[in-house]
């Protein structure tokens, strides 16, 4: 199995890996021409974007924006990512459908070993993050490898996603936490 396969798959890799290397590289060359040139709302698709990003809906992603590789990125139709966010695409990030991310958002699918030796030796991993349709992410989240938030949730701004957070559901804080389903009554209240 190559280090490629290895990270996609969430098994310890070398990050190393001059393949690895040379796909970072490319990556940041297409983000950095990305964030220098003016936003325009109106070119909802990006060129540039669109090579990078597994995606073949409407999109809105404002510069500045950040990510290792771009191809472990799915997105949806009709999602927004806001300023600032930096996704860590080691393993697969998906965002559903009607997804909207707040400004400095941050989606860490990259893990690093506890155990210090297998860091000195360069060995990463990571675990894939899945945000359902229809979810808000408030400004500044982060969200930790390995989380699945399920369609309709609302994460509260400023929150540090550890843990699953169910469909339907109003959950923030640091840690995150799920406060409550959210109800019919509920849907034209704003936070």
């Amino acid at each position: 199995m190559s280090e490629k396969e290895k990270m996609i798959c969430g098994e310890f890799y070398k990050a190393s890996n001059p393949k690895l290397v040379l796909e970072r590289d490319y990556c940041n060359r297409i983000l950095t021409k990305y964030n220098q040139e003016p936003y325009h709302e109106i070119d909802m698709k990006n060129k540039a974007m669109v090579k990078l990003l597994n995606t073949s809906g409407k999109f809105w992603i404002k510069p500045p924006f950040y990510c290792d590789y771009g191809y472990n990125i799915h997105i949806g139709n009709n999602v927004m990512v806001n300023y600032g966010a930096i996704m860590l695409d080691t393993c697969p990030i998906h965002i559903g459908n009607d997804v909207l991310i707040g400004p400095n958002a941050q989606l860490y699918a990259a893990c690093h070993p506890l155990d210090p030796k297998m860091r000195l030796e360069g060995l990463e991993n990571g675990k894939p993050i899945t945000i359902g349709n229809n979810v808000w992410i408030g400004g500044s989240c982060v969200i930790l490898p390995g989380v699945n938030i399920g369609d309709n949730a609302v994460i509260g701004a400023g929150s540090v996603v550890t843990k699953d957070v169910p469909a339907n559901m109003l959950a923030y804080g640091n840690p995150c936490k799920v406060i409550r389903c959210i109800k019919e009554e509920d849907r034209k209240e704003t936070l």
